[in-house]
């Protein structure tokens, strides 16, 4: 009989594959060795992800080691993506918010400046528009006011107070360039009225003309003219006065006030006499309940003392 057993057992060795590098050092016989081995033993076990090579491992064992390597590389590349990805849109928006904040305070900025600079030219531009209607005004008055002398020349008095009332609606009032051109509508209107016979009407004009110029001369002529015309004498006076006063040598003022002054004096008397009459018949009417009446009552003056004392006669 033939006995294999030993070929088989060296196929057997032959063909056993490798073990790994902590097994091995497990095995060896060496005594020397032992301390070692079992320092190394437990170094592979602590490596526990393989990471990490202990200068024994076979080459499967380095091959899945760069393998795991690189997965790991691989996941943290990922997880690093990830969180880059994650984050851009965050710094995109900050970014986005950074510029948004430039751009609004830029902006900002501008409109103060156009703020500023509209605030500081719109009183100018202002004024310059309302002297332009000032002087468009004045100048469409003046040519109504030439347009009524005309009318007031050919005796149009009617049409020629209707162009003075336009000068006076279109010139701008309470402005120092249209004063004088407001009371020389408000005189020419006076004069119309005069020459119209209508004489309160005229003194009414002549008064607004001399309320905006007290020493407009002709609006006094005119003004004591139409109270000469309606008998009020004193005003009359009055007027022609204060034209003496603006002028001392005008001679037809002091020969109309000499003219006036007996005629302004009789109407105080005309008045007097008309007021006693009136007082004497309002006590004629409460005395006659009594049988009485003022004839009763005489007024005697004192030589002495220049009173009087009032006595009663039947």
């Amino acid at each position: 009989m033939v006995v294999i057993e030993p070929e088989e057992t060296v196929l057997e060795n032959t063909l056993k594959p490798p073990q790994p590098a902590s097994s091995t050092s497990k095995t060896t016989t060496d005594s020397t060795s032992s301390e070692t081995t079992t320092t190394t033993t437990k170094a592979a076990a602590a490596k526990v992800n393989g990471s990490d090579s202990d200068g024994f491992e076979t080459a499967s064992e380095s091959g899945v080691s760069d393998k795991e390597e690189e997965q790991e590389e691989n996941v943290n590349k990922e997880i690093s993506s990830k969180n880059t990805t994650e984050d851009q849109p965050k710094q995109d928006t900050q970014k986005d918010d950074e510029l948004i904040q430039v751009f609004n305070k830029e902006e900002n900025v501008n409109k103060e400046i156009s703020s500023k600079n509209t605030t500081e030219d719109q009183p100018k531009q202002d004024t310059q528009k309302d002297d332009e209607l000032i002087q468009r005004g004045i100048e469409e008055a003046n040519e109504a006011k030439l347009e009524g002398n005309r009318l007031f020349g050919n005796g149009q008095y009617e049409e020629a107070l209707l162009q003075y009332d336009v000068a006076l609606q279109v010139s701008p009032p309470d402005v120092p360039s249209s004063v004088e051109l407001r009371s020389i509508c408000h005189s020419n209107r006076g004069v119309c009225f005069l020459k119209l016979g209508k004489f309160e009407d005229t003194i009414k004009e002549c008064s607004k003309a001399l309320a905006l110029n007290p020493s407009y001369m002709k609006a006094l002529v005119r003004r004591g003219e139409a109270h000469e015309k309606l008998e009020n004498f004193e005003e009359a006076i009055a007027d022609l006065k204060k034209i003496l006063e603006l002028d001392p040598s005008n001679d037809q003022a002091k020969r109309t006030i000499r003219r006036l002054e007996p005629l302004a004096a009789a109407k105080r008397e005309k008045m007097k006499e008309e007021m006693i009459g009136k007082l004497k018949d309002m006590g004629n009417s409460l005395l006659g309940r009594f049988g009485m009446s003022i004839d009763n009552f005489k007024a005697v003056q004192d030589p002495n003392t220049g009173s009087y004392s009032v006595s009663f006669q039947r």
